[in-house]
């Protein structure tokens, strides 16, 4: 079928209120980044759904497009055709031989926005239905979950027939909440966490930390390629580098091995706070999941939370493992969050860190350190770059490391 037109349904925008154009706009704003390669199309948003008219450019390449995009609750790909009855019953025909199978069951649905249309709603759902009934008598009329609704929308330019209903990604549009720092390792939990809050409608920037010459380019790579597993989501990600090595050493020099984690992480958390207040972000995300290990127990929050004030938001706080896992599986992280290499926390772990440390204390060991100036060098040799739709940062070799896994 050479459909002419795909028409967006919002969903969840549609409960928003005052500031519904605001989200709209937003969205469209989303919907044409995402579909900014094909220069012939044209995005038409309207208050309660949105517009595509494909003029020639591939309906199959816009529509999986559209899947990763939040806010769009579903969409169909539809045919324009004349404001005729036969040129309606011509085209409804084609297309129900071309999806029908014998023993399925249809019903007609008709949209009418133009009231001066010789037939309203129920008469071209009766007209349209009959004749239907009388072309494909392997076909059986269900008003209730039938197998294929044919959708009829009669506007006044021309009337438009679609039977597919497809799915989107839901949510909200991203950017429409703010933006944030989400703190991105290269485990499992923080790329889906990164998920959840771009489909929350919250813009991300990734902050990684990574300590030369204990942690490999590879391990860099790995947390890129895991940013650019999310880009479909939103266009493109800043992706920002903040060197960690110098921190780790001293720490590792100057307090106790069981506070290692905590102030290590505290001074994480800094380095990111610092970040967001320069970039203008509201607050930060990380893929924390409360006792699932040492530094992610209420006592370690509370004693490395202590460094700052900003919303710390935790989107997989009260997830299981294996659900945290079925996303990554669902967004195609997982693979790539299993594969062998080192990051900055898990070097210098110590055997046995504190789960429940005692904040005063956590407080008087980090007075060892001159963390004022640690961060400040750190701060001077962080790097941006933006990834984007395609970028690659992976060889083979890592594939096939992760597959062995």
């Amino acid at each position: 079928m050479q459909y002419t037109e795909i028409m967006v349904r919002y969903g969840e925008l549609s409960t928003k209120g005052k500031n519904r154009n605001d989200f709209i706009g937003r969205l469209n704003g989303n919907v044409t980044k995402a579909l900014h390669e094909y220069k012939q199309l044209r995005i038409h948003p309207k208050r309660d759904r949105m517009h595509i008219v494909l003029n020639g450019d591939d309906a199959e390449g816009v529509i999986e497009r559209l899947r990763h995009v939040f806010g769009i609750q579903n969409f169909s790909p539809s045919i324009q055709v004349d404001r005729d009855l036969d040129s309606v019953k011509e085209m409804a025909l084609a297309m129900m031989k071309e999806i029908g199978k014998p023993g399925m069951s249809f019903k007609v649905n008709t949209r009418r926005s133009d009231h001066n249309f010789f037939l309203d709603t129920n008469d071209m759902n009766r007209e349209l239905g009959g004749y239907l009934s009388d072309e494909l008598p392997e076909l059986e009329v269900q008003m209730k979950k039938p197998d294929i609704t044919l959708r009829v929308e009669i506007r006044q330019d021309a009337i438009y027939l679609t039977n597919q209903v497809i799915q989107g990604a839901g949510g909200l549009p991203v950017g429409s909440a703010g933006k944030g720092m989400l703190m991105l390792s290269g485990g499992i939990d923080s790329p889906v966490a990164g998920y959840l809050t771009l489909k929350r409608g919250v813009d991300i920037e990734m902050v990684h930390f990574f300590s030369p010459p204990y942690t490999s380019d590879n391990a860099l790579n790995k947390a890129k390629e895991l940013t650019a597993k999310l880009v479909p989501y939103v266009g493109g990600i800043k992706f920002i580098e903040v060197p960690f090595t110098e921190i780790q050493e001293e720490v590792k020099h100057s307090v106790p091995e069981g506070y290692l984690m905590t102030i290590q992480r505290r001074m994480m958390l800094r380095l990111t706070d610092q970040i967001r207040a320069k970039r203008q972000g509201l607050a930060i995300f990380n893929g924390e999941s409360v006792g699932q290990v040492a530094s992610q127990t209420l006592e370690s929050m509370m004693a490395i939370n202590d460094v700052t004030t900003t919303p710390i938001v935790r989107p997989v706080a009260t997830m299981d493992k294996n659900e945290i896992i079925e996303i990554a599986k669902d967004i195609d992280t997982y693979e790539l969050s299993i594969m062998p290499f080192e990051d900055c926390c898990t070097i210098f772990a110590p055997p046995a860190p504190k789960t429940r440390p005692n904040l005063d204390k956590t407080r008087f060991y980090e007075q060892r350190i001159d963390v004022d100036a640690l961060i400040e060098r750190s701060l001077a040799g962080i790097k941006v770059t933006e990834i984007k739709a395609g970028d690659q940062f992976l060889n083979q070799d890592e594939e096939i490391i992760a597959e062995l896994l």
